[in-house]
């Protein structure tokens, strides 16, 4: 293998956008979040074109596909290029549902404080519990 075509994992999944950080994707290497055949594989693994890995992140459990190794982070829009996302239907299905009934319960930014009505409203529904 010519030394261009050795490129450890971590260093992909970053170089993908995966992950924000090389850190970041070490760590999920060695806490088990990255798999190959459903067996944990560790940060400094050789990476080849047509492995397939399964990653979690903090948002989704992604399926990626190598379909070329990208040394470099680049654009979004290029680093889209060196792999295929084939996470299963379920998980997408799953992850539109999640987000379409999340509510965080907070308020509207930049409208300032609550009224006293608010207040009020606020007030009494603490008090149920």
């Amino acid at each position: 293998m010519a030394e261009k075509e050795k490129l450890r994992l971590d260093k992909y999944l970053w170089a993908i956008r995966l992950f924000k950080t090389r850190t970041m994707a070490a760590a999920a290497c060695d806490t088990g979040k990255v798999k190959q055949n459903g067996t944990s594989v560790k940060a400094a693994k050789n990476v080849s074109v047509g492995d397939e890995y399964e990653v979690k992140t903090e948002a989704k459990k992604w399926v990626v596909k190598v379909t070329g190794l990208l040394h470099n982070r680049m654009a979004y829009s290029e680093a889209i290029k060196y792999y295929i996302d084939v996470t299963p239907q379920e998980e997408l299905d799953r992850l539109q549902f999640q987000a379409a009934s999340f509510h965080t319960g907070k308020r509207p930014s930049k409208i300032g404080r609550p009224t006293k009505k608010q207040r009020r409203e606020l007030d009494e529904f603490m008090e149920e519990e």
